[in-house]
């Protein structure tokens, strides 16, 4: 999707495609702040609200255009509300903030308390760690992962049965066919999960371990720690991976703060 020069003079650049963006938008619509939001799916789009103040980008930004990107569209600051594992993106707009001296400011959705961590919960570092232990070995294994990692779990289809939540998407079912994921161990459902839910699905697919990340609250993981304990079932979480954001905060009002100050 192409994108015209901006006609609305500085604004921020939102980076979204999560239910905290959604939030940090409607926020920055009440004092009518302008923003660009870029999102990665046309799905994505109805997260946010209809305002004149606001603008929806979908696609994917390359590096060799960011530059261009954000002279075309009067970027003065960056907001990235981006999903904890959307590394690539992150990377991209710290490196373009520092090059070109346009103040940024991660929001960070809170994580899951680990100190609540039980004998039930394993923490790993990566799905390399994950995939050269012998952890899903003849296991009923539910995926709560994102369907860009489903190609690193295809080798797996002969030695476990994979299950998988996805979003409903036909990106993410083509991913899953793709790494061989049969129809009937497919649910396409949006997190957060209510925690009934959760149990029924993973009693009803007879699950025995489950895998998910470190996505906070917004990403169902409080509920999936708090089902794996009462149903003694083993939860791997994949932890976030480490960037050297800037600055971060988890406070929306601090970050709708940040936009005013540089939007003067």
């Amino acid at each position: 999707m192409t994108l015209a020069p901006s006609c609305f003079g500085d604004r921020v650049w939102l980076i979204g495609g999560t239910q905290e963006s959604a939030q940090l938008s409607v926020a920055l619509s009440r004092f009518q702040l302008p923003c660009l939001v870029t999102v990665t799916t046309e799905s994505a789009k109805a997260l946010y609200p209809i305002t004149k103040s606001l603008q929806i980008w979908v696609g994917r930004l390359d590096v060799t255009r960011l530059e261009e990107f954000l002279q075309e569209q009067g970027i003065v600051a960056i907001l990235d509300a981006s999903h904890p594992y959307a590394v690539q993106i992150s990377k991209m707009a710290i490196a373009i903030s520092l090059h070109r001296q346009i103040p940024y400011l991660r929001y960070e959705r809170p994580a899951v308390d680990a100190e609540i961590d039980n004998q039930q919960v394993i923490r790993l570092d990566s799905f390399e760690t994950l995939l050269t232990g012998d952890y899903l070995q003849e296991q009923r294994v539910l995926l709560t992962i994102g369907y860009r990692n489903f190609p690193l779990f295809r080798p797996w289809q002969e030695k476990s049965t994979l299950f998988a939540r996805i979003l409903p998407s036909v990106a993410a079912m083509d991913a899953a066919y793709a790494a061989g994921f049969a129809p009937d161990r497919l649910i396409a459902l949006r997190p957060p999960v209510p925690a009934e839910l959760e149990k029924a699905l993973w009693h009803h697919w007879k699950i025995s371990l489950v895998v998910t990340k470190a996505s906070g609250t917004a990403g169902g993981e409080d509920v999936k720690r708090r089902v794996a304990t009462e149903l003694g079932i083993p939860l791997v979480v994949i932890t976030r991976p480490e960037v050297a954001y800037p600055q971060q905060t988890s406070d929306i009002e601090a970050a709708v703060e940040f936009c005013r100050y540089h939007l003067k």
